[in-house]
Protein backbone atom coordinates (compact mmCIF):
# COMPACT_ATOMS: atom_id res chain seq x y z
CA UNK A 1 0.00 0.00 0.00
CA UNK A 2 1.20 3.50 -0.78
CA UNK A 3 2.01 6.01 1.94
CA UNK A 4 -0.62 8.62 2.79
CA UNK A 5 -0.32 11.44 0.22
CA UNK A 6 0.84 14.15 2.66
CA UNK A 7 3.51 11.89 4.14
CA UNK A 8 4.67 10.87 0.67
CA UNK A 9 4.82 14.52 -0.41
CA UNK A 10 6.93 15.44 2.64
CA UNK A 11 9.35 12.58 1.94
CA UNK A 12 9.54 13.47 -1.75
CA UNK A 13 10.40 17.05 -0.81
CA UNK A 14 13.17 15.88 1.53
CA UNK A 15 14.47 13.41 -1.06
CA UNK A 16 14.77 16.17 -3.68
CA UNK A 17 16.74 18.57 -1.46
CA UNK A 18 20.46 18.84 -0.95
CA UNK A 19 21.65 17.61 2.43
CA UNK A 20 22.26 21.09 3.82
CA UNK A 21 18.63 22.14 3.20
CA UNK A 22 17.11 18.97 4.68
CA UNK A 23 18.13 20.02 8.18
CA UNK A 24 16.34 23.35 7.77
CA UNK A 25 13.20 21.65 6.49
CA UNK A 26 13.24 19.29 9.46
CA UNK A 27 13.54 22.25 11.82
CA UNK A 28 10.56 23.83 10.07
CA UNK A 29 8.54 20.68 10.85
CA UNK A 30 9.56 21.02 14.50
CA UNK A 31 8.08 24.54 14.57
CA UNK A 32 4.71 23.18 13.36
CA UNK A 33 4.09 21.03 16.43
CA UNK A 34 1.55 22.84 18.60
CA UNK A 35 1.50 22.38 22.35
CA UNK A 36 -1.27 19.92 23.19
CA UNK A 37 -4.17 21.02 25.38
CA UNK A 38 -3.55 20.37 29.09
CA UNK A 39 -6.48 17.94 29.29
CA UNK A 40 -4.99 15.56 26.71
CA UNK A 41 -3.31 12.58 28.34
CA UNK A 42 -0.13 11.79 26.44
CA UNK A 43 1.84 8.54 26.48
CA UNK A 44 5.61 8.53 26.61
CA UNK A 45 7.57 6.69 23.92
CA UNK A 46 10.12 5.08 26.22
CA UNK A 47 12.28 3.83 23.36
CA UNK A 48 13.25 7.44 22.61
CA UNK A 49 16.10 8.82 24.71
CA UNK A 50 14.62 12.29 24.40
CA UNK A 51 11.24 12.79 26.09
CA UNK A 52 8.67 12.12 23.35
CA UNK A 53 4.98 12.02 24.21
CA UNK A 54 2.03 11.38 21.94
CA UNK A 55 -1.67 10.75 21.77
CA UNK A 56 -3.36 9.25 18.72
CA UNK A 57 -7.02 8.42 18.33
CA UNK A 58 -9.70 8.04 15.68
CA UNK A 59 -12.49 10.57 15.51
CA UNK A 60 -15.15 10.52 12.80
CA UNK A 61 -13.09 8.07 10.76
CA UNK A 62 -9.91 10.17 10.83
CA UNK A 63 -6.72 9.95 12.87
CA UNK A 64 -6.09 12.80 15.27
CA UNK A 65 -2.69 13.45 16.83
CA UNK A 66 -1.07 15.38 19.64
CA UNK A 67 2.64 15.41 20.42
CA UNK A 68 4.91 16.92 23.01
CA UNK A 69 8.68 17.07 22.61
CA UNK A 70 10.76 19.69 24.43
CA UNK A 71 11.99 22.60 22.33
CA UNK A 72 15.53 21.69 23.39
CA UNK A 73 15.26 18.61 21.12
CA UNK A 74 14.50 20.14 17.70
CA UNK A 75 15.50 17.07 15.68
CA UNK A 76 13.22 14.80 17.67
CA UNK A 77 10.47 17.41 17.59
CA UNK A 78 10.90 17.45 13.80
CA UNK A 79 9.92 13.75 13.78
CA UNK A 80 6.72 14.67 15.58
CA UNK A 81 6.11 17.43 13.04
CA UNK A 82 6.71 15.07 10.13
CA UNK A 83 4.30 12.51 11.58
CA UNK A 84 1.69 15.19 12.28
CA UNK A 85 2.03 16.69 8.81
CA UNK A 86 1.86 13.32 7.11
CA UNK A 87 -0.72 11.43 9.16
CA UNK A 88 -3.14 13.91 10.79
CA UNK A 89 -6.61 13.52 9.32
CA UNK A 90 -5.85 10.32 7.43
CA UNK A 91 -8.11 7.25 7.66
CA UNK A 92 -6.89 4.77 10.28
CA UNK A 93 -6.25 2.07 7.67
CA UNK A 94 -3.77 4.34 5.88
CA UNK A 95 -1.95 5.18 9.11
CA UNK A 96 -1.79 1.54 10.19
CA UNK A 97 -0.31 0.57 6.82
CA UNK A 98 2.72 2.88 7.14
CA UNK A 99 5.82 0.67 7.53
CA UNK A 100 8.30 1.49 10.35
CA UNK A 101 11.07 2.39 7.88
CA UNK A 102 8.84 4.70 5.84
CA UNK A 103 11.55 7.40 5.82
CA UNK A 104 14.18 5.28 4.04
CA UNK A 105 15.32 6.80 0.79
CA UNK A 106 14.44 10.36 1.78
CA UNK A 107 18.00 11.05 2.93
CA UNK A 108 17.31 11.13 6.65
CA UNK A 109 19.82 8.31 7.11
CA UNK A 110 22.53 10.78 6.05
CA UNK A 111 21.50 13.34 8.68
CA UNK A 112 20.47 11.32 11.70
CA UNK A 113 22.03 8.59 13.76
CA UNK A 114 20.57 5.08 13.70
CA UNK A 115 19.52 5.62 17.32
CA UNK A 116 17.43 8.66 16.36
CA UNK A 117 15.89 6.78 13.43
CA UNK A 118 14.94 3.87 15.72
CA UNK A 119 13.24 6.44 17.94
CA UNK A 120 11.20 7.65 14.97
CA UNK A 121 10.18 4.08 14.22
CA UNK A 122 9.22 3.52 17.86
CA UNK A 123 7.08 6.67 17.84
CA UNK A 124 5.27 5.50 14.71
CA UNK A 125 4.67 2.05 16.20
CA UNK A 126 3.29 3.57 19.43
CA UNK A 127 1.08 5.91 17.41
CA UNK A 128 -0.25 2.94 15.40
CA UNK A 129 -0.88 0.97 18.59
CA UNK A 130 -2.97 3.84 19.97
CA UNK A 131 -4.91 4.10 16.69
CA UNK A 132 -5.69 0.35 16.82
CA UNK A 133 -6.91 0.63 20.40
CA UNK A 134 -9.23 3.51 19.54
CA UNK A 135 -11.01 1.66 16.73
Amino acid sequence: MALPPKLQAALDLLRAMPKELKTQVLLDYAKKVPTPPKEVELERVHECQTPFFLKAWVEEGRVRLHFFVPDEAPTVKAFAGLLKEGLEGEPPEAVLAVPPGFYRGAGLEDLLTPLRLRGLEAALLRLQEQVRKSL
